[in-house]
């Protein structure tokens, strides 16, 4: 478990600025409730990043200062946000009409599990009496060019994310690119997971030890 160890890793905000930092000018972006929202606001000075929601904006801007919010100017997760000069609003099936068409070039989700061939479960653990949660995530993996997924390493538990095969339901099979974690940034390709850079006081063998997957050097 990483806690007992005392490594911790990159924070959630680090985390979300190393996605950031690998999202490239001029890409058109869908980000997923949670961590990933933190992304936003962490895009390099001088880069331009255009956001799509689910409910129908393209050109989604930062969050509303306190007191100023538009309730009719949500995102998909229900959250106030604000629309940048030139955004346009669209109805909710067109929106799934650009993922599914394959116009946007990077989303970036959370996880339960990421299996070791790019296999995704994001929505539900499977149990009985568990609410589905699904949202636009498999269409969003099924039609976004770029799967970038955010995530703790393990569990509150201890128990890894990335294993060798997903044991919750899917979101979609084989459709991760990349993993970003407190621990290690990971890319999943057809030899394997190949580690791309690893968090300060995190060694290859101690990320081994904290991920049921193979890793590769």
């Amino acid at each position: 478990m990483v806690e007992k160890t005392g490594v911790k890793g990159w924070s959630t905000d680090e985390m979300a600025q190393k996605v950031a930092f690998d999202i490239p000018d001029g890409a058109y972006v869908n980000l997923g409730i949670g961590i990933p929202e933190l992304v936003a606001g962490l895009v390099p000075e001088g880069r331009e990043v255009i956001y799509h929601t689910e409910n129908g904006l393209l050109g989604m801007g930062n969050s509303p200062e306190k007191g100023k919010e538009d309730p009719e100017l949500i995102n998909a997760g229900k959250k106030a946000v604000t629309a940048i000069p030139g955004a346009s609003y669209f109805h909710h099936a067109d929106s799934f009409t650009m993922i599914r068409g394959k116009h946007i070039d990077v989303c970036v989700l959370g996880a339960l599990q990421v299996a070791e061939n790019g296999d995704l479960a994001n929505w539900s653990t499977g149990e009985a009496g568990a609410i589905p949660a699904v949202g636009g995530a498999m269409d969003l993996v099924a039609g976004v060019k770029t799967i970038y997924v955010i995530t703790r390493h393990t569990t509150k538990t201890g128990e890894s994310k990335i294993v060798k095969q997903c044991s919750y339901p899917l979101t979609g099979k084989g459709v991760v690119n990349r993993i970003y974690t407190n621990l290690a940034i990971i890319d999943i390709t057809k030899e394997g997971l190949f580690v791309k850079e690893m968090a300060p006081g995190v060694s290859f063998s101690y990320l081994q030890t904290q991920t049921e997957a193979l890793l590769n050097q």
